[in-house]
């Protein structure tokens, strides 16, 4: 990690570099926000930049906000000489990690870029996992393709399986990545205040409106409005909300003036849209609004190829995490593991496994450590049998999940036992039993 100092007083500048190197961090300097451009192309994606506020050719916040325009995400610390609050702000707004006064910059810089080289660090020790089943991949292409375009995208798909992660990932492979990514739980919005929390207020709009205040439209302008469990808004709000998805335009609380509304929007739900329609819980037009494209996120036990590496991902995580050194899983746990249907999905699994790695006294989690009950086991999983290439694939892949385990194996396929000789027979596979 390497600390890019901009300062045009070449005797501070000194000064700073000092400071840094006697903690060993390395630093790079250049007195203007023109030359700080040119090093840009340099910089790692763990390095900080540490720039003052007044430039030659301008502030600081201009570098901030080129440099978020180009997609570069590295950790900005603005320093000052001047007590500015209103610049504080606005840096802070644009993404700055802090703004300190040069006068403490003694005190306060070195625990900052302290902390934030034990944060990378922290990440980079935390395992990364991507998931190959085919039933996740064939979602993770369809969010793929519609990512580049602006239609809205509905996320459809059981508790736990991780609808907002697939919003996230629709965002950042959009043309609107480096604008804001809002989050909206709709559950938890009051009807009496989601008119507000949509589309702001001003001041003396209402009884509390002290000040004026921007709603979740006006956050997310030129990026991604994410309506999670969309199926939860009121019909009030879904006509609210169905103007301005149509209109494109809004008008907060109080307000003499509507204001455009460049969003993108994804929305999420657990539950049947179209039953919700046909009970007039939903409205139909809105419906056709939010999904001009859907992507259906699997459950785990259709993608059932995860479990084992996405139980080894969380084991790593909460190794981290509870500073525990659990190495892996015995053959009861992985029965455990993979005959269980996870009707909370990978949530389910996750905080399943981080508390078996917190109770087990041993280095290998057993099924007790895992706690899972035997009222969800799996007696209808992803693997139906249906033509002969799939049955033969299906059958090596949940006897490889099984180690070679045929009883566990024929659980795994929600079959019998005696189904799975006859068809290991039929298809002459000879998969041995450990």
């Amino acid at each position: 990690m390497k600390v890019f100092v901009v300062e045009d007083n070449p005797v501070y500048c000194k000064y700073v570099c000092n400071l840094l190197a006697r903690e060993g961090f390395e630093t790079e300097t250049a007195s203007s926000l023109s030359a700080a451009r040119k090093l840009a192309d340099k910089m790692k994606s763990e390095d900080i930049i540490l720039a003052d506020l007044r430039l030659p050719d301008g502030e600081c916040t201009g570098l901030l906000q080129w440099m978020r325009n180009q997609g570069k995400r590295q950790r900005f610390i603005v320093m000052t000489d001047y007590a500015e609050v209103h610049t504080a702000v606005e840096s802070m707004k644009l993404g700055s990690e802090d703004y300190i006064p040069k006068r403490l910059i003694e005190e306060r810089l070195l625990p900052l870029v302290q902390t934030i080289r034990k944060e990378q660090e922290r990440t980079r020790r935390a395992p990364i996992f991507r998931r190959t089943s085919e039933a996740y991949l064939s979602a993770k292409h369809r969010a793929k393709i519609v990512a580049p375009t602006n239609l809205s995208v509905m996320i459809l798909g059981e508790n736990g399986t991780g609808k907002e992660h697939f919003a996230q990932y629709i965002h950042e492979k959009s043309k609107r990545a480096d604008k804001p990514f809002v989050a909206v739980d709709c559950g938890s919005l009051s009807p009496a205040l989601a008119q507000s929390a949509f589309f702001g207020h001003v001041k003396g709009a209402f009884t509390g409106a002290d000040a004026n205040r921007s709603g979740f439209f006006q956050e997310a302008e030129g990026g991604t409005l994410f309506l999670d469990e969309v199926g939860n808004l009121t019909p009030d709000t879904q006509q609210m909300l169905l103007r301005a998805i149509q209109e494109r335009r809004y008008r907060p609380v109080g307000g003499k003036e509507d204001k455009t509304a460049d969003v993108r929007i994804i929305a999420a739900t657990n539950e049947d849209l179209q039953k919700a329609v046909s009970e007039k819980r939903f409205r139909q037009d809105l419906l056709y609004r939010l999904q001009e494209y859907a992507v259906t996120v699997p459950p785990l036990r259709e993608s059932s190829d995860d479990i084992m590496p996405l139980s080894e991902f969380f084991r790593e995580q909460a190794n981290v995490e509870l500073e525990r050194n659990v190495k892996g899983f015995d053959q009861s746990a992985r029965k455990a593991l993979l005959t269980h249907s996870w009707p909370g999905n990978v949530r389910e699994l996750r905080l399943t496994v981080q508390a078996a790695v917190l109770h087990t006294a041993g280095d290998m989690v057993s099924a007790k450590d895992l706690e899972i009950t035997g009222e969800h086991i799996c007696t209808s999983c992803c693997f139906t049998l249906k033509d002969e290439e799939l049955e033969k694939e299906r059958i090596l892949r949940a006897l490889e999940q099984a180690e070679g385990n045929r009883n566990m194996a024929s659980q795994i396929l929600g079959i019998g036992r005696t189904t799975l000789y006859r068809k290991m027979m039929e298809y002459g596979l000879k998969y041995g039993e450990k």
